[in-house]
């Protein structure tokens, strides 16, 4: 089954499992971005996830503690997305019932944003900058990015690893 007919069919179940969770698609998002009046963006995936790509200045944000809610403003609109839009959809449905109403779940999330050709980003020594990959989740989710999209989680655990044997040395 072709790429975007999987996550169009992903998308429609996530919106019969979270029918009270409003969806962006991404070409609504970009639209949106690019005003003054710009939404809060939340990342709910893993920090690896997080740290292989994101939407340009995302809050990582993978589940809602005290802390972390008390830092959301409930007045301001907030645009929620994972890999594929199903964590992040139950966030935001966690988010409504805690009185958030201008809480949107980004339709395809990050996968669609990419794939779709919209810049990622990852941190630097000190600001964002582009990224070119992102972290494909496990394998089997990860086919739903486009091969050149997916990062090469075995070259970064190798590097992680090189890193740690040069730290203990």
């Amino acid at each position: 089954m072709p790429m975007l007919m999987l996550l169009s069919l992903l998308k429609i179940l996530i919106r019969w499992k979270f029918p009270s969770v409003s969806g962006i698609s991404t070409q609504q998002l970009a639209t949106w971005l690019a005003q003054i009046d710009r939404p809060l963006l939340l990342d709910v995936r893993t920090e690896a996830e997080y740290q292989v790509s994101h939407l340009a200045g995302a809050i990582w944000l993978p589940d809602l503690g005290e802390a972390a809610l008390a830092q959301l403003p409930q007045a301001e609109a907030i645009v929620v997305y994972c890999a594929v839009g199903y964590r992040s959809a139950r966030l935001a449905e966690q988010l409504q019932k805690l009185g958030f109403d201008r809480v949107f779940n980004l339709e395809g999330s990050i996968f669609e944003w990419a794939n779709r050709g919209y810049p990622i980003y990852r941190w630097g020594q000190v600001e964002e900058e582009l990224a070119q990959k992102v972290h494909p989740y496990n394998q089997q989710w990860g086919q739903l990015l486009q091969a050149d999209l997916r990062a090469d989680l075995r070259a970064d655990l190798r590097a992680d690893l090189r890193a740690d044997l040069r730290a203990d040395s």
